[in-house]
């Protein structure tokens, strides 16, 4: 199926109790976590979308109420020199979960078919051959047991100038913007067409895209966190795990005493 961002524009209020709404996401992601902790399952979630679309909100909420000991957030920015000399995916491959851990990426491998594709940071016969390196190397997580949720977070250009405009105004907020954020605003039409083949040719059976309208910031946060939690619990046991009972005992005894 291919997805059209410009589906993902109404921009609608979260209809709901958003503070309820997002602790019960979050309680039921805890529990999650847990269950992929105690099965030994392993998941990957990974963020792509326009800057200042809100991803880092998001992934501050889906954290909040995770062990810190079984998931790794990996913000990922340009290549260093060491990564350059190397394939593509060699620094992804260094930063996939163990067995009971969540990778989070903000940002991830589908840089070769974006901003490498359209600022020319890779030849055409790089990113053109690398749709099928990432299906690949994505089957082969698949195959091995890891879960892979994907989301776009999309903006309108209106949306995203205002967030953009309000970070130069806010003093705690000015370091989340650089030069790249507006010289990139020129090429947005160029960074569309990248987008739409990237669905076209990475949506797949065992990876599927999610994209989520990101002009207001509760209700993405919501509809992220959803299909996040959707796709996390279908592929674990979410059985509580059952009490050892030598461990009860010794503990029930200890704390009598």
């Amino acid at each position: 199926m291919t997805i059209n961002l410009s589906d993902y524009e109404a921009g609608k209020k979260y209809d709901g109790d958003y503070a309820d709404d997002l602790a019960a996401l979050q309680t039921r992601l805890a529990h999650i976590q847990v269950a992929h902790i105690v099965h030994k399952r392993r998941a990957i979630v990974l963020f792509e979308g326009w800057d200042a679309a809100g991803k880092g909100g998001i992934i501050q909420r889906l954290t909040a109420k995770w062990d810190p000991r079984n998931f790794e957030v990996w913000p990922i920015k340009a290549p260093t020199d060491e990564e350059l000399a190397r394939h593509f995916l060699w620094r992804f491959w260094q930063r996939l979960p163990a067995d009971g851990d969540i990778a989070v990426f903000d940002r991830s491998w589908y840089g070769r078919v974006l901003v490498e594709r359209v600022e020319q940071l890779a030849s055409e016969a790089q990113w053109r051959r690398g749709y099928d390196e990432i299906n690949e190397f994505e089957a082969q997580q698949s195959d091995s047991g890891t879960t892979i949720v994907k989301l776009f977070i999309h903006t309108t250009q209106k949306e995203q100038d205002a967030r953009l405009e309000a970070r130069l105004d806010h003093p705690w907020k000015r370091w989340k913007t650089g030069a790249d954020d507006h010289r990139n605003r020129d090429k947005r039409d160029d960074y569309l067409d990248a987008m739409a083949e990237m669905f076209r040719r990475t949506d797949t059976r065992w990876a599927p895209w999610h994209a989520i309208d990101g002009n207001n910031k509760k209700a993405a946060r919501i509809a992220a966190l959803t299909v996040i939690a959707d796709r996390l619990e279908a592929a674990v046991d979410m059985k509580p795990p059952e009490l050892d009972p030598k461990v009860e005992k010794l503990a029930r005894t200890a704390l009598r005493g």
